[in-house]
């Protein structure tokens, strides 16, 4: 995301037209994987006729499949959760070189980037033994350095990245139902050690990054241990909010080599399956009643809950002080960083299916996930100044302030604009003393 600036807007102030150029679209199966991008390809999933499930390596450019491979993983959720389906729900690893990919039946399968071939599988029921999670293969792996970190085999688990070998377990639960996480892993960076942060369906853990050790936990209430979003980490404080339990804030602490948690606020809002950003010590939060919400995160104090309801779910991405949202109904959203008042920009229907999978933004381009498809889109987050002869940009700077007149003004209208005088007692937002132009344009009119 670095280096581009993000649109002011995401339609036309004048027409309400979109202002996203659609790149391409490719139709697959359901899915609610978020896609994963790299220099060149996008990768995502899909499950097909309720038996396959697919990786598919698509041509950034054009969307053209580069490869795809399968194996048979389907099963079904309970009958509560069918109603969102039973496909493929964890999001992507990638490393440059591999892919790592859950699939429904507690299996990751992690395959080369450039061919798509398998170079290895981990049945972690097969080789453990532990029951298959009845919603599936949730959690998303992470991947740091040589290792990878993933809730699945009903625990918490550190692999070997390249033979897929398992180096030790913690946070064992009994799986099934009940056990089974789905919150994904956090790794974090505390007095020259790395902690992973690990939500598990019943509590908030460190776990030595090395050892597997356990240095702190918390119970984390939560319906039938619905502790489903990935929890939030701002220096030594952590957020989280669960179903049906509240939002909840911790500062985790060392003191004589040993390490400890203690909750800092809470608060009875409760967010369900959506990630929270943190932004200036403030939370920005999707909550279960459908309603964005703003948190101090080191008071509790709530800033705002917006009057507006969203979808179900919304996956949230920040940068200059805005956050782009994607709303599970097909919307597309963009709100104003301010823990003051609730402010949306703007928003565009950028698909008519539902778009569960977590958006993903790389530099101008945003790919979105929809149920059947999958989508890529461009903004130009620049200023061009186009020769009105040739089309052709031939100037490319940065301009301080824009002002457009429905007349053409005379000389002494301009240098009363310039001095403030024509607008309010403010002036303009810029500071006009100094600049290049006024400079010029003071010498023009003392000569």
């Amino acid at each position: 995301m670095s280096g581009v600036d993000w649109p002011e807007r995401l339609t036309s102030f004048d027409t309400g037209e979109s202002n996203l150029q659609k790149l391409w679209r490719v139709e697959l199966g359901p899915s609610y994987s978020g896609p994963i991008v790299s220099e060149e390809l996008v990768f995502a999933t899909e499950t097909t006729n309720k038996k396959k499930e697919i990786v598919h390596a698509l041509d950034r450019k054009s969307g053209k499949t580069v490869w795809k491979t399968h194996w048979i993983g389907s099963m079904k959720v309970p009958f509560f959760a069918a109603r969102n389906g039973s496909w493929i729900r964890s999001t992507l690893a990638y490393d440059g070189e591999r892919l790592y990919v859950a699939g429904m039946r507690d299996v990751l399968v992690c395959l080369d980037v450039k061919s798509g071939q398998k170079l290895w599988v981990k049945d972690f029921m097969g080789e453990l033994g532990t029951p298959l999670p009845r919603f599936g293969f949730v959690c998303s792996p992470l991947v740091n350095g040589q290792d990878l970190y993933v809730q699945a085999g009903a625990s918490f688990a550190k692999l070997d990245k390249v033979t897929g070998e398992i180096q030790w377990r913690t946070l064992i639960d009994g799986g099934g139902m009940y056990g089974s996480a789905f919150s994904s892993p956090y790794m974090v960076g505390w007095e020259d050690q790395n902690q992973v942060i690990v939500q598990t369906r019943t509590r908030l853990a460190g776990v030595d990054s090395t050892d597997g050790q356990v240095h702190w936990s918390v119970e984390i209430p939560a319906f039938r241990g619905m502790n489903i979003l990935t929890p939030t980490v701002d220096q030594n404080r952590i957020f989280t909010s669960t179903y049906r339990g509240g939002s909840f804030a911790f500062k985790v602490v060392s003191e004589a080599g040993k390490w400890r948690v203690e909750k800092t606020w809470d608060d009875p809002a409760q967010g369900y399956m959506s990630s929270p950003v943190i932004v200036d010590d403030h939370v920005y939060l999707h909550l279960r009643n459908q309603r964005l919400a703003c948190f101090n995160l080191e008071t509790g104090d709530k800033q705002w809950t917006s009057r507006q309801r969203f979808g179900q779910y919304m996956s949230l991405v920040t940068k200059d002080r805005k956050i782009l949202a994607l709303d599970e109904r097909g919307i597309l959203l963009l709100f104003r960083v301010n823990p003051d008042q609730f402010e949306q920009i703007d928003q565009v229907r950028i698909s008519e299916q539902p778009t569960w999978g977590h958006l993903a933004i790389c530099g101008n381009e945003i790919f979105i996930r929809e149920l059947q498809a999958i989508s890529a889109y461009r903004w130009d987050g620049s200023t061009e100044v186009m020769d009105a002869n040739n089309q052709e940009p031939y100037w490319d700077g940065v301009l301080d302030e824009l002002s457009l007149w429905h007349k053409t003004l005379k000389a002494q209208e301009v240098k009363r604009a310039m001095d403030g005088t024509i607008f309010d007692e403010s002036g303009t937002s810029v500071d006009p003393v100094g600049k290049l132009t006024t400079t010029w344009g003071q010498l023009k009119l003392t000569n």
